[in-house]
């Protein structure tokens, strides 16, 4: 635990400006962005005495170890840069909303030639046109049904509308009247976009007048005699009115306007939102977090403001925001919702009237909300909670591993060996810190020998960036460190970055480097030899705070190092099923990657050992000649024919292909006949 009074800036060196301030842990990590009008008024009220700070708030200061501030011009810069640094850093002191499922929502592909109708989940695309979300897929595509009656926008797939066209036949929504049938030229380019924007209109809430206007044309066709035509558009304004129907009038004045509501406790918050076009709700959804900082009902609004909206396009944003509360600081908040939706947004709390009633409406589902996910989460976090407890206690661990890393060695009988580390944090999965070695040192069969080598290689690294903060300073840590790398068998830092990804984060970003954070518990996937081998590299290079234990599959008894005998847990015990999950979790990572390996080292051709040629020349090569029988064949002048493969490109080919020895000719066997490659 650090005193703030260590890393409390100077008098006078806080300048009393706008900006947004991040606190950083030990080990670099942000674990805290905020913003201020004042930097030096807000950043003081952090130093003040312990006692008259709030629990969380005086968690987070006695956790960090430095704070950092950037002044910006105005507060709606600051709330801009907040919001950017929060969720590029993810600090784990701020609110953050998580969603309680992938809501789906219609959508219209308009950056098509041809737009397609279709339910999407997950991020937003850039000139795709959005409508919801909404709660159900089922309530999604019954309304769909109805409107392609009117308005008969493609809704099939690239592939089935591309095999539409070459056999020049529509599919079955083509002759039943759903669908324009593009595909085979029914309707043109063009006549099918305008349909596919009156379908927008219609569902962003401008129904009235297209429903006069077909109810003038149904009677002008009945004044024509024309009975089939009258009866056609009767049907088509009944299917629209059905589907709008499913979703009630909530607001008479045709309002367009985004209702958030909250819950909260002293653990949690749930945030409901309700989005109303043309007067009436089109869409639904609902976020829950943990309050992890010191704010109140505004500071949760202020942050739900900017989850909702600090992605969306122009047209998602609505005319009005109507809110429980009002942030702190609403002026900034308003031009930054105005500046984002390129025109004027209303932000307010109702005070009377129906739209006071629809905000209560909110709430309550807010507040069904917030239970509802208490009742789910209780039983597992009790569960996680008590699997950590048990592990501690069963290890005799100073306190529960709140992160625990796990390696598994995979190989297909000493060909591709390599390793995997999963990682579980307050005992769920952390998939953004997983990682995987090319096992480099040797070859052939040795689990234990890879097993030494995958932990040497992720802990030299963690080493190595304690060394760059000076953190860690001892002159024999460096030496064993050394002595590592060479009983690994790799020559440079290099090589591990190119099998395990970009190198770590720079250190003026806050943002964590790959390995720089150390477990309280490393997980083998193994018995004693895997465990003394885990062990030994960890002292080789000085790290003698890490705990080991293997778990054997055999049995599913855990091994600890220097001991004799293993810790049996009962077959009931929740830290066993926890270790057990991380123990198969790695071993799933670890096949995944060495069946990757495999099917890649099986794809290899001889154009695969071309120095400087990638994957595109190879197949534009393959594409001109045919076949790598003809490219072998081929001189040196014609393959300088294909573009971008020049004269030295060619020969460094021709070199190749005639050092390589050709492959044996396939057989079709049901005929005998020889095939060319």
């Amino acid at each position: 635990m650090a005193d703030p009074s260590s890393y409390r800036p100077k008098p006078g060196q806080i300048p009393d400006s706008p900006g947004v301030y991040r606190f950083r842990d030990e080990h670099g990590r942000v674990i805290y962005v905020g913003k201020a009008k004042s930097l030096r008024q807000r950043l003081s009220s952090y130093f003040q005495d312990l006692a008259g700070l709030h629990q969380r708030t005086r968690t987070m200061v006695t956790t960090a170890a430095s704070v950092e501030w950037t002044v910006v011009a105005t507060e709606v810069e600051a709330l801009q840069l907040e919001y950017t640094w929060i969720k590029q850093y993810d600090p784990r002191f701020n609110v953050k909303y998580r969603d309680d499922k992938s809501y789906p929502s219609l959508a219209v592909t308009l950056n098509e030639e041809y737009p397609r109708v279709q339910v999407m989940r997950g991020p937003k695309r850039k000139g795709v046109r959005y409508f919801g979300p909404y709660a159900h897929a089922w309530a999604i595509r019954e309304t769909v049904d109805l409107m392609l009656r009117v308005f008969p926008v493609r809704t099939c797939s690239a592939g089935v509308f591309k095999r539409s066209a070459q056999i020049g036949r529509p599919c079955l929504l083509g002759y039943i009247g759903k669908c324009s049938a593009p595909c085979v030229g029914r309707v043109t380019a063009a006549e099918h976009r305008e349909l596919a924007e009156e379908f927008c209109d219609f569902m962003a809430g401008r129904t009235g007048a297209y429903l006069k206007r077909l109810e003038r044309r149904m009677h002008e066709a009945a004044e024509e005699m024309e009975y089939e035509k009258a009866a056609r558009l009767r049907d088509d304004i009944g299917a629209l009115q059905s589907a709008m129907e499913k979703n009630a009038v909530v607001l008479a004045d045709a309002t367009d306007a985004d209702l958030i509501a909250l819950a909260e406790d002293e653990l949690e918050a749930a945030v409901q939102i309700f989005h109303v076009r043309g007067g009436r709700v089109r869409g639904q959804r609902g976020w829950v977090t943990d309050r992890v900082e010191a704010v109140d009902t505004a500071g949760l609004v202020e942050h739900a403001l900017q989850q909702l909206y600090g992605d969306e396009q122009a047209e998602a944003i609505p005319r009005e925001v109507l809110v429980p509360a009002l942030p702190q600081h609403a002026g900034p908040v308003r031009e930054w919702l105005t500046e984002r939706r390129g025109a004027r947004v209303d932000l307010r709390v109702p005070q009377r009237g129906d739209k006071k009633d629809l905000l209560a409406t909110v709430a309550r589902n807010a507040q069904q909300a917030l239970v509802l996910h208490k009742t789910k989460r209780a039983s597992d976090l009790t569960t996680r909670s008590r699997a950590l407890e048990e592990i501690a206690e069963a290890l005799e661990l100073d306190s529960a591993p709140l992160r625990i890393e796990c390696y598994d060695i995979s190989h297909l009988q000493g060909d591709d060996v390599v390793g995997s580390m999963v990682v579980f944090e307050d005992g769920l999965a952390r998939k953004s810190e997983y990682r995987r070695f090319e096992i480099k040192g040797f070859t052939g069969q040795d689990d234990v020998r890879a097993m030494h080598e995958v932990i040497t290689r992720r802990f030299r690294r963690y080493v190595q960036e304690k060394q760059k903060t000076g953190e860690w300073g001892d002159p024999e840590a460096e030496a064993a460190a050394e002595r590592g790398r060479a009983d690994t068998g790799t020559d440079t830092d290099a090589a591990d970055a190119a099998a395990e990804g970009p190198a770590g984060r720079d250190p003026d970003t806050g943002r964590p480097r790959k390995f720089a954070y150390p477990p309280q518990l490393v997980v083998v996937d193994g018995g004693q030899p895997q465990v003394a081998a885990a062990k030994r590299a960890l002292g080789e290079l000085g790290v003698d705070d890490v705990a080991v234990v293997g778990l054997a599959k055999r049995l599913e008894e855990v091994w600890l190092p220097d001991s004799d005998d293993p810790v049996i847990l009962p077959r009931s015990s929740e830290g066993l099923y926890m270790l057990q999950r991380v123990r198969d979790e790695a071993h799933r990572f670890a096949i995944a990657y060495q069946r990757k390996k495999r099917a890649k080292s099986m794809k290899a051709g001889p154009l695969d050992d071309v120095p400087g040629l990638g994957e595109s020349r190879r197949r534009a090569l393959l594409k001109h000649f045919g076949s790598v029988k003809r490219l072998r064949a081929a001189t040196i002048d014609q393959i300088c024919e294909v573009p971008g493969i020049g004269r030295k490109t060619a020969e460094n080919i021709a070199a190749t292909l005639a050092q390589a020895a050709p492959a044996a000719p396939a057989v079709n066997t049901a005929t005998g006949e020889i095939m060319d490659e």
